[in-house]
């Protein structure tokens, strides 16, 4: 299919909004991404960066090579990426610090909406769909009840295989590759890299997101390709379990001390608003949980579309 500007442009801004995503801890950009119709593709583009690329450059030259990636593709999508953790790092840890209840109301409906959307793409239900289904919910439900590490650690190696790991779960819909930093205890020094324009640690992480995302990549083209209903099901699954994170009203247990002497919850439980010790702000949550709800559903009226 032959794409013009215009579709570039839409394709960065799905970027910017997969990149939005993945500064949150909890929302993934692996969802953003499905839902806007753009993950198998994405999937496939990236695994085509293998050994056989090498051979189309030597033999056919940088534009066949170009062309085999889909790099005007990767690019739109990479750019938007980009821009947006650069420019809204900030206000995501404004939002954060500040206003995080009707933040997370916000994307709880935003991935509450992805579950029906990415459900309804499996084809045929089955008693081994339901088992990847609740294993999926149970795996990623697992993940958020597990405690970040005490200590941050900043050191090149580290954040490698932060990146690394990060970045299998970034492309994961369900739970995000920020959260997974967090577990880790490299969220906050990433976002302090970003914030700071530190580039040493920013390469280390983005060298180990190119190598993570390199090989997961390669795994989850192959599911789809074979198994994509179980793949599918897996995934919606994930997104139900992953829920627990991103519920809005939360009861702090334990704080910690972080890397620049702040105190920071440390181990969270998800409560009622009824029941939350404090403004529970529940009338303007529902309302943005709906706006979120809502522009999930207007991107799928919106690609179907176009299809």
């Amino acid at each position: 299919m032959e794409r013009k500007v215009k579709d570039y442009v839409i394709i960065g801004l799905k970027g910017i909004a997969m990149g939005a995503a993945d500064v949150v801890p909890g929302v993934s950009g692996g969802t953003i991404a499905f839902i806007s119709g753009i993950y198998e593709e994405l999937l496939g583009s990236i695994s085509n960066v293998n050994l056989s690329l090498l051979k189309t450059l030597k033999k056919e030259g940088f534009k066949a090579a170009w062309k085999q990636v889909n790099g005007n593709f990767l690019l739109s999508l990479f750019i938007g990426i980009f821009i947006s953790i650069i420019s809204l790092a900030k206000v995501i840890k404004y939002l954060l610090e500040n206003e995080p209840i009707l933040l997370w109301s916000f994307f709880f409906g935003l991935v509450l909406a992805s579950i029906i959307y990415i459900a309804k793409q499996i084809t045929k239900w089955n008693v081994i769909s339901f088992v990847f289904l609740i294993l999926g919910a149970f795996l990623a439900y697992y993940i958020t009840t597990l405690n970040p590490l005490v200590t941050e650690n900043s050191s090149l190696l580290f954040m490698f295989f932060a990146g690394a790991i990060a970045i299998c779960a970034m492309i994961l819909p369900g739970i995000s590759g920020a959260f997974i930093l967090v577990l880790l205890g490299a969220y906050q020094p990433v976002l302090s890299a970003v914030n700071d324009r530190d580039i040493k640690t920013i390469a280390a992480v983005g060298l180990g997101a190119i190598v993570g995302i390199l090989s997961f990549s390669k795994v989850l083209n192959w599911l789809f390709a074979n198994y994509k209903n179980y793949t599918l099901a897996a995934l919606t699954g994930f997104i139900i379990g992953s829920l627990n994170k991103i519920w809005p009203w939360k009861e702090t247990l334990t704080w910690r001390i972080d890397s620049h002497g702040v105190e920071v919850p440390f181990n969270e439980q998800s409560v009622s608003p009824l029941s939350f010790n404090g403004d529970a702000q529940l009338m303007l949550s529902i309302i943005l949980a709906i706006v979120g709800f809502a522009l999930i559903l207007l991107m799928e009226k919106l690609a179907d579309n176009r299809q």
